[in-house]
């Protein structure tokens, strides 16, 4: 096992996949890597829901192709018979997909079945498949069984989800009973032994105290000594690290989502995270409403962003100024290239190249050129596409604004609730409602407003928009008067030297700039490229704050590195369980001096979001220090108005 994680999550989880369509055999050929004594096994696979959504974050049509799967179906679907064909299943361990097995076996529906679950099968129902198998007189058809422990959705590099949805809402309304509670933490460790076992590593776990991620801790412990107890008789995995230092093995923090509901609802100024609260990405598929004209419908674009795609992979991170500027800057280097194969060549346009031409030497280098160039502009104008979506929507609803008070939201000086009031009047283009109480959720939640001022607030709110759901922010104030959590939910540490500065600018600016900045953007989707747009980047630069932690980042770098940590974030940290499960006795153990570690593994329990995802692979990267390797997770990935509405549910 390695004692750190060498490399990201992301492509250990393709690699666990791609050996899978192998048949699990490590070295398999492909389309593109097959000699000719090793002929490529061509294969179907089947699928259920679950399986699907881990599959297609990080895997396409083209790549399933190149690991010998002609066809893919969902299990539940008609499937057409493919007797001369074997077929790969990729499934939930239920009573149900066993029960699809044994319908096709019994049909004769494939040649051979190579059976792998996502998670580990529970061994009744083990023993029951067997036991049908054996009846059926076809256990020879029956290859291979695994459990593949891939019970988790990757969509970045460092990012992962268990797709559970509204544990935030199970765990804190009084209503849940105590078995639904078991039932819930079993699953969400089980997803967590999942990781591991898929990182093959043994971690130290911390974890918080007195609520959910207290009892998720206790049972990970629990599995995790299982696990190594079954590895160390069957000589398998997850005990080559024995010999290691504590400091080489990762941690795993667990984290309630309770510690800071702030930056559920925060507006932000990262390209990912813009993306994902203005307009839908779930499982790397972005979702673009177009309004159609006067009298038009709107129209849906779907777009995918592919592991491959080097525009999202260099620039998602980014403050979006620098996207856009970054945006020019590739279109330039596109054309440039493009011309330059062009010139070689004679011809007047890359469309002119002709593949079956007798080629000469530059004619065939154009021809090898032109995959790759034509893949780069098809990139390109999709993220210009989403761009200028993205510009429409930021000058329709005043979002730079929204970002601006946010980043002043602890100051609470008069002058500054005088400008929120106006921001609630305020007219804009669209619908700007639910960013308006979002934005008071914040300044509630970490501002210090006199009771008075709030109900002011919300009366300008609820007169302008008598159709608003309020309920929200009445289950804030409730948390914020019960909770002794409430002062962690603030979006600045009071100790941390790099905090958001506000916007030098006035709003007024910003969406004049806004506004030039569309016209730019306007009439480069579709293929076109227009011309470029970096001045009106570069004037919008001084809109980008200063770096600053998130809560959750100033608690990983106190356990990660309690040296460099400020007072405050250790006096929290220190409280937080420790568990080995690599020591003997099991349980709870007695923390032993505070310790450095250089990979992590950064769960929260009851949603999680792109905004604390980033700034985690910031701190990871610091410049001036060695990096570090955090991977980032939660039960689900929520936008900031999917979580609006669990607060809403909690309310009512």
């Amino acid at each position: 096992m390695a004692s750190e994680v060498s490399r990201n999550l992301r492509a250990q989880q393709i690699s666990t996949l791609e050996r899978m369509l192998h048949l699990n055999k490590e070295g398999s050929a492909d389309l593109t890597l097959a000699s000719k004594s090793e002929e490529i096994i061509w294969k179907a696979l089947v699928l259920d829901q679950k399986s699907r959504d881990i599959l297609s974050s990080v895997l396409r049509v083209n790549d399933l192709l190149r690991c010998g799967i002609t066809v893919h179906s969902l299990i539940s679907g008609q499937r057409s018979k493919l007797p001369d064909v074997p077929v790969i299943y990729f499934i939930e361990p239920t009573r149900e997909n066993i029960a699809f097995i044994m319908d096709d076996l019994n049909e004769d529906r494939y040649e051979y079945f190579y059976i792998n679950f996502t998670s580990n099968v529970d061994r009744a129902l083990l023993e029951d498949f067997a036991k049908q198998v054996a009846l059926s007189g076809r256990a020879s058809r029956i290859k291979q069984v695994w459990d593949q422990y891939l019970d988790f959705i990757v969509t970045e590099p460092n990012l992962f989800s268990l797709n559970i949805a509204e544990i935030f809402t199970n765990f804190n309304k009084s209503g849940t009973s105590e078995d639904t509670i078991h039932r819930l933490v079993g699953k969400i460790s089980d997803g967590i032994m999942s990781l591991i076992i898929t990182m093959d590593v043994v971690p130290i776990i911390r974890a918080q105290q007195n609520g959910p991620a207290e009892f998720v801790a206790q049972e990970l412990d629990l599995k995790i000594r299982e696990y190594i107890s079954n590895a160390k008789s069957s000589g398998l995995g997850l005990d080559s690290n024995g010999s290691l230092s504590l400091s080489q093995r990762p941690v795993i923090i667990l984290l309630d989502r309770n510690f800071d509901l702030a930056s559920m609802f925060a507006h932000s100024w990262i390209y990912q995270c813009m993306v994902s609260d203005v307009f839908s990405l779930k499982r790397n598929t972005i979702k673009l409403i177009k309004p159609g004209k006067e009298g038009e419908a709107a129209s849906v674009k779907n777009y995918d962003i592919d592991p491959r795609d080097f525009f999202w992979n260099k620039y998602s991170q980014l403050p979006f100024p620098d996207v856009v500027e970054n945006a020019d800057l590739e279109l330039n280097a596109y054309k440039q290239d493009a011309k330059d194969i062009t010139n070689k060549t004679g011809i007047s346009s890359l469309d002119d190249i002709d593949p079956n031409a007798n080629a000469t030497a530059n004619i065939q280098q154009a021809v090898e050129k032109l995959p790759e160039l034509t893949a780069r502009k098809a990139t390109l104008d999709m993220h210009m596409d989403i761009l200028s979506c993205l510009i429409n929507e930021l000058q329709e609803r005043n979002l730079d604004t929204f970002f601006e008070v946010e980043q002043n939201a602890n100051k609470g000086d008069a002058k500054f609730l005088k400008e929120f009031l106006y921001l609630l009047q305020k007219d804009s283009t669209k619908d700007t409602a639910l960013d308006k109480l979002r934005t008071f959720i914040i300044l509630t939640l970490v501002g210090d407003m006199n009771p008075d001022f709030v109900a002011k607030a919300r009366t300008i709110l609820k007169e302008k928009y008598p159709e608003l759901d309020m309920s929200a922010l009445d289950y804030i104030l409730k948390f914020k008067e019960n909770s002794k959590l409430a002062n962690l939910s603030n979006l600045n540490d009071s100790n941390n030297q790099n905090s958001y500065s506000s916007a030098s600018n006035s709003s007024q600016n910003s969406s004049a700039l806004l506004s030039g900045l569309s016209s730019k953007l306007y009439g480069l989707t579709e293929g076109k490229i227009s011309e470029g747009i970096s001045s009106i980047a570069s004037r919008i630069k001084n809109f980008i704050p200063e770096k600053k932690s998130l809560p959750i980042t100033n608690i990983v770098d106190a356990i990660m590195d309690p040296q460099n940590s400020s007072a405050q974030s250790l006096q929290l940290t220190d409280d937080y369980l420790y568990f080995d499960p690599k020591s003997r006795g099991g349980g709870h153990s007695k923390q032993p001096k505070r310790q450095s570690y250089q990979s992590s593994i950064v769960f929260v329990i009851g949603g999680g979001n792109y905004l604390e995802y980033q700034n985690l692979q910031e701190k990871s990267h610091e410049p001036g220090k060695p990096p570090k390797s955090i991977v980032y997770g939660s039960t689900s990935i929520l936008s900031p108005n999917e979580f609006l509405k669990e607060c809403e549910n909690l309310s009512k």
